[in-house]
C-alpha cells in the first residue's frame, strides 16, 4: 500500500478574481480524497493591478519593459496566496506536506518556449514554512511541449472516481480545454479556443462588472449573426497539433462598435459554437462519450443551455458530486504530489511533450 499525503492545492484563473485552495489526501497515483476547499477573494487593488498588467503585457519584450510592475505584483498576490494558506489552514487540523502553487499566468507562448506565472514560490514557502511545488510548465516547456494543458491527469482519476468507461472533460477557463479519456487508448488533451476570456473582457471594458453573471447579459442581447460568421471563418484557420492557447492569442475587436448586451451574445455564441463545432465533427463524442463540463463557465446558463441545444447529454461536475469551483485548485495539489516524487504530469498526447516528464520546482525556504 503506497502512503498517501496531504497537499494544498493553490490556483488563480485568468478570471484574476481571487485564489481558489484545497486540500486533498493522495499518493499522487490512484488514490484521492478531497479534505476541504475555499475560495478567497482578490481586493480590489490586487484585481486592478493584475487585469491591467495582463493586458499591457502583449509579446515576450513587455515582460522586460514592465520587469519592475511584474516584481511589485508577483509580491503582492504571493502574501496574499500565503494568508490564504494560514487562513484555510486555521480550519482543519491536517498537517500538509505540500503547496502546489500555480500562480498567476500573465503570459503564455508554447512557440517561445516562454510561460510566465507570478508567483514567488520561495518567498510563499519562507512564510508558510511548507514545501512548495510552482513554476509546474517549465519542464514540459523544456522538453518539447507547450507547458499546458496540465490537467488530464488529474481528470484522470476523476473519470475512475466516477467510474465512467470513455469521457471528454471540458473546462471552461480563460481558455477552453478538453480532456478526452478513452476506454482503450492514450489520454488526450489540447485547448480548443477562448473560454471566457473574451466574454470577460467585454464585460470588464463595456461595464463596471467583472462577468456576465448566468449569462444574463447576454441572453437580453441579440447576436450579430454577420459579424460572427465572419469571425468565426477567420478564426478557425488554427494549427490542429497546437495544444495551447493564452487569453493575449485573441481579441474583441471584431465585437466593436456593439452595445454591451449584443457583444456579449456574440461573444457567448461564439464560444458555444466550439462546442458545437466540435459536435458535429466528432459524432462518437456525442453518441458514446460522456461529457462533462468544469471551470466557471459552466456557470453561465446562457452559455451551457446553447451547449445543451446540440448535446443533451452534457453534464456538470458538480452532477457528480464535485465542487466544480475547486477542480484545478485541486489538481494542482494532486500535481504537487506527483512532482514531488518525479512522476509524469504531461505526456506526448497531453501537451506534445517528447516523452512524460514530470514538472514542478520543489521548493524548502525555511
Amino acid at each position: 500500500m503506497s502512503k498517501s499525503y496531504y497537499s494544498l492545492g493553490l490556483m488563480s484563473g485568468t478570471s484574476m478574481d481571487g485564489v481558489d485552495a484545497s486540500i486533498i489526501q493522495s499518493d499522487g497515483k490512484t488514490k484521492y480524497k478531497a479534505i476541504l476547499d475555499k475560495y478567497f477573494e482578490y481586493p480590489k487593488s490586487i484585481y486592478n493591478n493584475l487585469t491591467k498588467l495582463r493586458d499591457k503585457i502583449k509579446s515576450s519584450k513587455d515582460l522586460k519593459k514592465y520587469q519592475k510592475q511584474i516584481k511589485f505584483v508577483e509580491k503582492e498576490i504571493t502574501i496574499f496566496h500565503a494568508k490564504a494558506v494560514k487562513q484555510i489552514l486555521k480550519k482543519t487540523k491536517t498537517n500538509i506536506d505540500f503547496i502546489g502553487f500555480h500562480g498567476q499566468t500573465i503570459y503564455h507562448n508554447a512557440k517561445e518556449r516562454i510561460s510566465k506565472q507570478l508567483g514567488n514560490g520561495k518567498l510563499l514557502s519562507k512564510i508558510t514554512k511548507k514545501t512548495v511545488v510552482y513554476d509546474f510548465r517549465q519542464n514540459d516547456l523544456k522538453n518539447g511541449g507547450e507547458g499546458a494543458p496540465l490537467t488530464p491527469i488529474f481528470h484522470q482519476i476523476l473519470q475512475k472516481k466516477f467510474n465512467i468507461k470513455q469521457v471528454s472533460f471540458f473546462n471552461i477557463g480563460g481558455i477552453l480545454n478538453r480532456t478526452t479519456i478513452w476506454d482503450k487508448g492514450p489520454l488526450t488533451a489540447k485547448d480548443i479556443g477562448p473560454g471566457m476570456c473574451l466574454i470577460d473582457k467585454w464585460i470588464r471594458t463595456k461595464s463596471k462588472k467583472k462577468y456576465d453573471k448566468n449569462g444574463n447579459i447576454a441572453k437580453s442581447g441579440k447576436v450579430n449573426k454577420k459579424v460572427l460568421d465572419k469571425f468565426w471563418s477567420i478564426s478557425q484557420v488554427t494549427d490542429p497539433e497546437r495544444k495551447s492557447y493564452d487569453v493575449s492569442d485573441f481579441d474583441i475587436s471584431f465585437t466593436k462598435g456593439m452595445s454591451l448586451k449584443d457583444g456579449a451574445a456574440t461573444l457567448t455564441l461564439y464560444t458555444a459554437n466550439l462546442f458545437i463545432s466540435h459536435f458535429k465533427m466528432n459524432s462518437i463524442f456525442k453518441e458514446k462519450f460522456k461529457t462533462i463540463l468544469c471551470g466557471g463557465g459552466r456557470k453561465n446558463k446562457f452559455l451551457v443551455n446553447k451547449i445543451k441545444s446540440w448535446n443533451k447529454n452534457v453534464k456538470l461536475i458538480d452532477d457528480y458530486g464535485i465542487d466544480g469551483d475547486f477542480v484545478e485548485s485541486q489538481a494542482f495539489a494532486y500535481l504537487a504530489v506527483r512532482s514531488y516524487f518525479k512522476l509524469p504530469i504531461s505526456f506526448p498526447t497531453t501537451t506534445g511533450v517528447r516523452k512524460p516528464c514530470t514538472g514542478g520546482v520543489i521548493i524548502k525556504n525555511f
